[in-house]
């Protein structure tokens, strides 16, 4: 049984702020042993696409990076390109981004360096011996790193149900190339519903969506299942198949996030917030309210039993009337099914600790 520690957000006194248990979480959580001196440590996190604003606060992050450099090692700030356009697909971008973001050395203690090189070719691939794959890509910064904090703004996502240290590790850790060959569905386009407005070319990465005759035309050959078409179209005429392509999309994401952990047995830490719990990832260009209230902070070197722990704390809240949240209001019931009716977070959670990456029995510790 893993150990996942938590702090509250109850605070009568300058010793009970955030900024401290953040600190405390850490030296509970054995970070120290986790980061050694002279380490290149990488702090994995996402620093929001732009008109995102319920990303992980940098004064939070300052914490952790403050709390490594105690440590005598040396911490850099990193995350990797998207598969998709957006304010975030190369590394001058997306260093923009982080700065505009507030993740300026000035505020957070650490210079940010995009792992995967300048356009997300700098990669290297890791043996996993897994299901759907053998070998998965990895950022060749994160792989560099000789240990790595995994902080993670849980919340929800339209395909893999939750966004928790589990997902940061898959498709944060991997390059655009990495990040296709998770995603690999490809959406169906029922013509007879489109209007030929072209919202799905402007915002295809490749070029995969085209206008022909008034009607959108798909090309599947170069499409690479993002999915910003399907979220882009106000008609809903390009859709995935959810009934088949859910399960396998999250094994791919575990077996991604297995390689990613695998490549620093036991130099690996994870910090859960749960704050703001928005209904979609913090890659889209906006934030919708809370489905539930913020909870609290998690700490473990468990990415299985963390993410398990904080699924469960999220379902026991009362969610949230007049939220994205359309069912499951009760406390005890699957919050993100009832924003995404055909996600399926407690299945990824699942094949995850049927890989190997970690436990889903955990022991809550309360600091």
């Amino acid at each position: 049984m893993a150990d996942v520690y938590f702090a509250n957000l109850r605070a009568r006194s300058h010793h009970e702020s955030k900024v401290q248990k953040i600190r405390r979480l850490f030296d509970a959580a054995g970070f120290g042993e986790t980061i050694r001196p002279d380490d290149l440590a990488a702090v994995k996190l996402h620093v929001g696409e732009r008109g995102c604003d319920t990303y992980l606060h940098p004064v939070f992050v300052r914490q952790v990076v403050d709390k490594v450099k105690e440590q005598g090692a040396h911490p850099f700030i990193t995350d990797t390109a998207t598969l998709y356009a957006g304010s975030r697909a190369d590394a001058v971008r997306h260093t923009v981004t982080a700065i505009e973001h507030g993740f300026a050395y000035a505020v957070s203690g650490a210079p940010v360096v995009i792992a995967d090189g300048l356009a997300g070719g700098y990669w290297r691939e890791v043996a996993i011996d897994g299901k759907h794959f053998q070998r998965v890509k990895i950022a060749g910064s994160i792989l560099d790193a000789d240990s790595m904090l995994v902080l993670s703004h849980v919340k929800g996502h339209d395909t893999a149900g939750l966004g928790g240290a589990i997902k940061n590790l898959a498709m944060g850790c991997a390059p655009p190339a990495g990040k296709a060959e998770q995603h690999a569905a490809r959406p169906c386009l029922e013509t007879e519903n489109c209007i030929g407005c072209g919202m799905c070319t402007m915002v295809c990465p490749q070029a995969a969506m085209t206008v022909v005759d008034g009607r959108a035309k798909f090309n599947p050959e170069h499409c690479v299942g993002c999915g910003d078409c399907v979220r882009s179209c106000p008609e809903g005429a390009i859709d995935f198949d959810w009934t088949t392509e859910i399960r396998p999309f999250l094994e791919r994401l575990c077996e991604y996030a297995l390689g990613a952990a695998r490549s620093k047995p036991g130099r690996v830490g994870y910090i859960n917030f749960l704050l703001n719990i928005t209904p979609d990832c913090d890659c889209v260009p906006w934030s919708d309210a809370a489905v539930v209230p913020d909870i609290g902070i998690l700490a473990s070197t468990d990415p299985v039993a963390i993410d398990r722990a904080s699924l469960d704390l999220i379902n026991n809240e009362q969610g949230f009337a007049r939220t994205h949240l359309a069912a499951n209001h009760a406390p005890g019931e699957d919050k993100f099914k009832g924003v995404w009716d055909y996600t399926d977070g407690d299945y990824q959670i699942a094949y995850a600790a049927r890989i190997g990456l970690g436990e889903e029995a955990y022991r809550l510790i309360e600091v």
